[in-house]
C-alpha cells in the first residue's frame, strides 16, 4: 500500500539521517586511510574506531571488539557464555531477536517483569531465593526495546550488588544510550563494575545501514570472542567502520544525535497525545528517549486479530506477543522513530478503526451453513434455540 504508515520498524526515517555527512565521512575514510579501508583488516575492528569507543567508555582498548552490528556482538557473547540449560534472565518483554538468539542456543530463559522503572528487582530476588541463579542477565537499561522504560539508578545499584553476590554476568545491551530527549542521563553499569559486559550500536545514532556495533568485556572474554570473529569472517566491514569513525571525529555524529533527539521527542509526544485522544482506554508509559512505546490495549483486544486488520487499514504494528515467551496478546510495540510527526495521528486513527474491525465477527465470509450454526449456537446460549 502506497499510503502505508509503519509503526513496526525501529529505524530512523530518512529525513533525519545525515546523508551528506555520511558521504563526506566515507570520502574522508578513503582519502585518509585507503590501505586499511580497502583491506581485510583485523577481527577486532577498525583500530581508530576501536580506540574512539574505548575512550568514550573510559576502558582499555583491549576490552573492545567492533562488530557487524550489535546483534553479531550478541551472537558471539551468547556462543561464549550460553550452553544448553544455562539460566539466563531476560526482561519481560524484551527484544524478540534476543529471545531468538538465546532459544537457538537452548538457554533456560527466566523472564522477569519490566516495570515503569525497569526490571523488577523484587521478582529477580525471589527467583534467586527460590534456587534459580542465572549465569547471565540480559538488560536493556535505557528506553528499553520494546517497553520504552529506563532502569532506575537504585535498581542499577541493586542489580550490580546481586551480580556480585551470586556471581552472574550482567549483559548491558545499550543501543539507545545517546537517544535521550528529556531528563538526566544515568551512569552505565559498565562504568560502575568492570565485569559488566556492554554492547551498543551506531544503527540508532548514525543509521542502520552502516551495520556497526561493538562489545566491551573483560579482556579474556574479548580474546575468546576475537577468535570466534576471526573464524567467522576474518574481519568485519572496514569501510563501514572507518566511515563511522570519520563521521564521529568530524563532529557530525554529535550533530546527528541532536537532530534525532529533537525529532523523536516531538514524535513520542505526538504519539502519546494521539493515543490519549483515539484510544483513551489504552495504558502506556511515555518514554524519555529511544524509539519505542509499549501500549496495553485491554483484554478485549486480541493483537493476533488486530495486526492483519491494521494492515488492511494501512498501518503496520508489531504484536506484543512477539516479545515474550508467553502472553502479550493484548499489547503492541509502536515504533515512532520512522513516522513523521504529521503522520502519527492519522496512523493512530487507522489503528483505532482496525481495533473496531478486529472485534467484529465477520459472518459474511463464512459458508451459509456456518453462519446458521453460529446463529443457532448464539441463540442456544440465551436459552432460545430448539435445534442442536
Amino acid at each position: 500500500m502506497a499510503d502505508l504508515i509503519s509503526f513496526s520498524r525501529g529505524a530512523p526515517s530518512l529525513d533525519i539521517v545525515d546523508i551528506d555527512g555520511l558521504k563526506a565521512a566515507a570520502s574522508a575514510a578513503f582519502d585518509t586511510d585507503p590501505a586499511r579501508v580497502t583491506g581485510y583488516g583485523t577481527a577486532v575492528g577498525y583500530p581508530p574506531l576501536r580506540e574512539w569507543i574505548a575512550a568514550k567508555h573510559d576502558v582499555n582498548v583491549d576490552r573492545v571488539i567492533v562488530t557487524n552490528g550489535s546483534l553479531q556482538a550478541d551472537a558471539f557473547l551468547f556462543d561464549a557464555l550460553v550452553t544448553p540449560d544455562t539460566n539466563v534472565v531476560v526482561e519481560r518483554p524484551t527484544y524478540d531477536r534476543t529471545l531468538l538468539g538465546l532459544r537457538n542456543r537452548r538457554g533456560n530463559l527466566v523472564p522477569i517483569p519490566v516495570e515503569d522503572d525497569g526490571l523488577s528487582i523484587k521478582d529477580l530476588e525471589q527467583v534467586i531465593d527460590g534456587g534459580t541463579v542465572p549465569a547471565l542477565a540480559h538488560i536493556i537499561p535505557n528506553f528499553q526495546n520494546p517497553a520504552g522504560v529506563t532502569l532506575s539508578a537504585s535498581k542499577r545499584t541493586r542489580l550490580l550488588e546481586l551480580s556480585r553476590e551470586h556471581g552472574f554476568t550482567i549483559f548491558e545491551d545499550d543501543p539507545y544510550l545517546d537517544i535521550r530527549f528529556r531528563g538526566e542521563g544515568l551512569p552505565t553499569m559498565l562504568s560502575q563494575d568492570e565485569n559488566v559486559v556492554y554492547a551498543s550500536s551506531f544503527s540508532k545514532t548514525v543509521c542502520p545501514g552502516v551495520r556497526v556495533g561493538y562489545l566491551i568485556a573483560p579482556t579474556d572474554l574479548i580474546k575468546r570472542i576475537t577468535t570466534m570473529a576471526t573464524n567467522t569472517y576474518i574481519a568485519p566491514n572496514m569501510l563501514a567502520q572507518a566511515t563511522v569513525y570519520q563521521f564521529a571525529r568530524s563532529g557530525a555524529l554529535a550533530a546527528s544525535i541532536a537532530k534525532v533527539q529533537t525529532a523523536l521527542n516531538e514524535r513520542a509526544d505526538t504519539l502519546a497525545t494521539s493515543l490519549h485522544r483515539h484510544l483513551p482506554n489504552s495504558t502506556f508509559t511515555v518514554p524519555d528517549g529511544g524509539y519505542f512505546l509499549w501500549v496495553d490495549l485491554g483484554e478485549d483486544v486480541d493483537v493476533a486479530r488486530l495486526a492483519p486488520a491494521a494492515e488492511k487499514r494501512g498501518v503496520q504494528v508489531v504484536k506484543g506477543s512477539d516479545f515474550v515467551l508467553e502472553g502479550g496478546q493484548h499489547s503492541l510495540r509502536l515504533a515512532f522513530s520512522a513516522v513523521a510527526a504529521d503522520r502519527i495521528d492519522e496512523g493512530v486513527q487507522r489503528l483505532a478503526a482496525a481495533i473496531d474491525d478486529s472485534k467484529r465477527i465477520d459472518t459474511i465470509s463464512l459458508p451459509v451453513s456456518d453462519q446458521m450454526r453460529r446463529i443457532v449456537i448464539g441463540s442456544a446460549a440465551e436459552g432460545e434455540a430448539t435445534l442442536a
